[in-house]
């Protein structure tokens, strides 16, 4: 009987043991595959049969898919151990975000590429994308937004079809899907609960009907941009799953006014983070609604809400909501420092 080879060619050393001989389940997989980036696994399964064997039997139990891990470098977060199921903290946006991603731990959060960085959407080829995902069923976190500029229906569907268990998916900026993507979602992911469709232009009332009646579970939606919603389309989702909502983002929308606003407030009493940054046509009417029924209320961004005024805001900061936008007086006092170099005492009690 010939002697076994090793990957190299050269005999193997009586008593050696070769890495495909240690337990898969029990320690390649959880052990050492875990720790191997995207981008490695893809190179790892052309050295051998055995070895791509290995790394399709890795994939088809990953528990959490980031795009962006295809072209940067190692993550610490283990792919193979599924991720805990309360939903992480929610940052969001001071400013209206830039078409191109979102600022700080919220684009992390996301997969969103940052400013100054490169875009690493391009550099995913799609065939490697397809590889990937092609055999993973059990998978609970997607995030794709580094694929933005190809991603397709056709790229989707099917992954969605497969992985029925998903609980959060991040899909900003992909303005090549349509009504058809978000439609698979909603009908065969109903345990879905966070949701990020930033600057998806194509949602428009019809697809977010769909979601609101087809995922009783959703409690974060990041609908930032999506311009073509207007008050009903906000409406009809407050008074379908308002009362499991606890983070919404309706930023930078000029079709979203008080009567959205007041219909959220109305039947979300759970709501903690409601970000309304550049809703040109909000006004002091819907916060004091808002002041009057979300009682959970942690955090509220009105910049660049010009109807706002500061008797609206004056309740809320009372009970320690964080606000992004100053009380008038603090912004004089720091326009005077500006200009003057230093800022005189000022007895607030008066």
């Amino acid at each position: 009987m010939e002697p076994r080879m090793e990957l190299s060619g050269r005999e193997q050393e009586p008593g050696a043991v070769r890495l495909l001989d240690l337990p898969w389940e029990d320690v390649l997989l959880p052990h050492v595959l875990s720790r191997v980036p995207l981008r490695q696994l893809l190179r790892l399964q052309r050295v051998s049969r055995a070895f791509r064997a290995l790394v399709q039997l890795h994939l088809a139990g990953l528990r959490r898919f980031d795009a962006a891990q295809v072209s940067r470098g190692p993550e610490p977060r283990p792919a193979w151990v599924a991720p805990p199921l309360a939903p992480s903290p929610v940052v969001h946006p001071s400013d209206p975000p830039e078409p191109q991603g979102l600022p700080g731990k919220r684009a992390r959060k996301w997969g969103i590429p940052l400013k100054g960085r490169s875009q690493v959407g391009p550099q995913i080829p799609r065939a490697a994308l397809t590889r990937l995902l092609r055999d993973a069923e059990g998978l609970q976190e997607l995030m794709l937004a580094p694929c933005h500029e190809w991603l397709s229906d056709e790229d989707l569907v099917p992954v969605l079809v497969r992985n029925p268990q998903l609980r959060s998916v991040a899909l900003a900026g992909c303005g090549q899907l349509s009504r058809r993507a978000l439609g698979a979602l909603a009908e065969g992911c109903p345990r879905l609960q966070r949701l990020s469709l930033a600057h998806c232009d194509w949602v428009d009332g019809l697809a977010l009907r769909g979601l609101a009646d087809r995922c009783p579970a959703l409690e974060e939606l990041d609908l930032t941009a999506c311009r073509q919603l207007k008050d009903e389309a906000i409406v009809y989702l407050a008074q379908r799953r308002g009362a499991g909502l606890r983070s919404l983002s309706l930023a930078v929308n000029a079709n979203v006014g008080d009567t959205a606003v007041q219909e959220l407030a109305r039947n979300c009493p759970q709501l903690e983070h409601l970000d309304l940054t550049g809703c040109l046509r909000v006004g002091s009417d819907g916060i004091r609604t808002l002041t009057e029924y979300c009682r959970a209320l942690r955090s509220l961004r009105v910049r660049h809400c010009h109807h706002v005024a500061e008797p609206s805001l004056s309740r809320l900061r009372k009970r320690g909501v964080d606000i992004d936008v100053e009380p008038p007086l603090h912004q004089a006092l720091v326009l005077l420092q500006d200009v003057v170099g230093f800022a005189p005492f000022v007895n607030l009690q008066v």
